[in-house]
C-alpha cells in the first residue's frame, strides 16, 4: 500500500492486519454482540498509540506466526500460556437462534456436523446475529474479547468441529476456523519505515491505515 506523504507525516498512523476488521465492525455497530468491550475503530486504533504528538509518531507493525490449520488444536488454558491463552487467536464463526429455537439449533448442528451444509450458509438464513451478512464470521479474537460463556467453548473446542454454547443473547453454533500467535505490536522510526516499505514481505505482514479524525487531517 502506498502512503502519501501528508500520511507519512502524520502523528497517528497504525499497521493492522485486514483480518481484524470484520471482527471490530461487529463489536461497534450492534448491541446485539458477542463481544465484551465495543469500541469504535478511531478509538480503538488510537489507543495503540495514545501519547503521540507532531513532533514524532510512531507506526506498529504487526507481525504474527501463524500455525497449520491441520495440525492446530485448541486446550484450556490460563492467558499468556499455550493454545487457549492470551498468546493465541482463533478465528471463528458461529451463528445465533433464540433461547427457545434449541431444537432449531440441535438439527442445524446435525447438519453441519454431517457435512450436509456449511456453518456459514445456515448463519446467513437462521442465525438472529448481525454477523449473518458475513457467513457468520467474527474474525480473528483472543480471550477477553467475548463474553465468558461463548470464550469458554470458543478456546477448548478442537479445530472445525461444531459446538453449541448459551449466553445471555440466545443459543450459539460455533466453529473454530483456524489459530495463530496474537499480534505483536513494535514502535518504529519514520526511516526504518521507509525502508520496511521497501520489503515486499512488509505489505504481507501489515495493512497502513490512517486513523487521524477529520479535524486532524
Amino acid at each position: 500500500m502506498m502512503l502519501r506523504a501528508s500520511q507519512l507525516a502524520s502523528p497517528v498512523l497504525c499497521a493492522i492486519t485486514q483480518s481484524l476488521i470484520p471482527t471490530l465492525n461487529l463489536s461497534s455497530s450492534s448491541s446485539l454482540s458477542i463481544f465484551q468491550k465495543p469500541a469504535s475503530f478511531a478509538s480503538f486504533y488510537k489507543s495503540l498509540n495514545p501519547a503521540s504528538n507532531s513532533n514524532s509518531f510512531h507506526i506498529h507493525i504487526i507481525s504474527r506466526s501463524f500455525t497449520s490449520p491441520k495440525a492446530a488444536s485448541f486446550s484450556s488454558g490460563t492467558e499468556g500460556s499455550s493454545p487457549g491463552g492470551g498468546d493465541r487467536e482463533i478465528l471463528v464463526q458461529h451463528l445465533l437462534v433464540k433461547e427457545d429455537d434449541l431444537n432449531l439449533l440441535s438439527e442445524l448442528q446435525r447438519r453441519v456436523s454431517q457435512g450436509r451444509e456449511d456453518l456459514s450458509d445456515l448463519a446467513v438464513e437462521h442465525s438472529i446475529c448481525p454477523s449473518k451478512g458475513e457467513g457468520g464470521m467474527l474474525g480473528w479474537v483472543r480471550k477477553g474479547q467475548l463474553v465468558p460463556e461463548f470464550e469458554e467453548v470458543a478456546f477448548t473446542t478442537p479445530l472445525n468441529k461444531v459446538a453449541r454454547c448459551k449466553t445471555k443473547f440466545g443459543w450459539h453454533l460455533l466453529q473454530v476456523l483456524s489459530e495463530r500467535e496474537a499480534s505483536l505490536l513494535q514502535d518504529i522510526q519514520p526511516d526504518e519505515l521507509h525502508k520496511k516499505m521497501q520489503d515486499p514481505n512488509f505489505h504481507k505482514e501489515a495493512q497502513l491505515i490512517d486513523v487521524r479524525e477529520p479535524e486532524e487531517v
